[in-house]
Parts: structure tokens; sequence; C-alpha cells
């Protein structure tokens, strides 16, 4: 089953709409991260995405994240709760909730307003060149796993 597409309006305006009903109490179901933490978390993706990091992976590890993580991340599969984080998506110190909020939505327009053909064959810094449907799995399972994580 295909995932909704992130590129399409209104699975943007849903994932906002779940985004706005958070505040800086939300509780999680599961995890370590605050609300505020998992913002931040969440727009780790779109800085690598729209190349606001410096922090890519080397040669090394590159090969290894293609070659054993790749095809978690851009497939359908749900991530399981408690998985494992990156280092670079680890967010330990106090975050701004409402900058976090209104960076992470203002990401999610962005990727509409670009569209799905800005994605197709985009390279990765992590795992080299994507498609648009493995771009588009990687974008909304992540961000629908940490919506579900605070309830939302």
């Amino acid at each position: 089953m295909a995932l909704p597409s992130i590129y399409e309006k209104s699975v943007a305006s849903d994932l906002i709409n779940r985004i706005n009903l958070l505040t800086p109490q939300t509780p999680a179901k599961w995890g370590k991260m605050n609300v505020a933490q998992m913002l931040a978390h969440s727009n780790v993706t779109y800085e690598y995405v729209f190349d606001e990091r410096n922090d890519h992976p080397n040669f090394i590890m590159k090969f290894i994240l293609k070659t054993f993580i790749k095809n978690k991340v851009v497939s359908e599969t749900p991530y399981p709760q408690n998985g494992t984080t990156a280092p670079a998506f680890i967010i330990a110190d106090a975050r701004d909730f409402d900058k976090e909020k209104t960076r992470l939505i203002n990401y999610i327009n962005k990727v509409v307003e670009k569209g799905q053909a800005y994605f197709e064959g985009k390279e990765s810094s992590s795992f080299g060149v994507l498609n648009a449907i493995e771009w588009n799995n990687m974008m909304y399972k992540h961000l629908h796993h940490h919506l579900s994580q605070f309830g939302v």
C-alpha cells in the first residue's frame, strides 16, 4: 500500500493540522524526547533535504547507510517504536517549541511548493540518488511516526 503523498497539498495540510494540535506540554507515548525536541528532530530531515547541513556522512558511512539502512528508511514499512536514531538526529538540549513548530510547517510547505518533480533523482547525502517515491516515504513516514508518538 502506497503512503500518502507529502507533495499533495491535502496531505501536507493534514500533517500541518496534526502539528497544530501539539502544545509544549503534549506528552510522548513512547521515547525520550519531549515535544519540542521531537519537532527539532523532525526538522533535521529537511535540513539535509535542503542542504542546510554540512555534517554529511563520509564515503564509508554512506556505503554502510546505503547498504544496510536505506531500505528501512525509504520503504513503506513503518518504523518501530523506540528505534535507533542516527547521531545527527539526536536532540538532547532544550528547544523552543514555537520556533521548531514554525520551522517544520515551513519545511512541509516548501516540499509542496517544490513538488514531486524536484525530488525525482535528487541525491540524499546519506543514501545516494532517490526517486520521488523514496523521498516521499522517508519524509512522510518519519513525520507520521513522530506525530503518532505524541498522539496526533
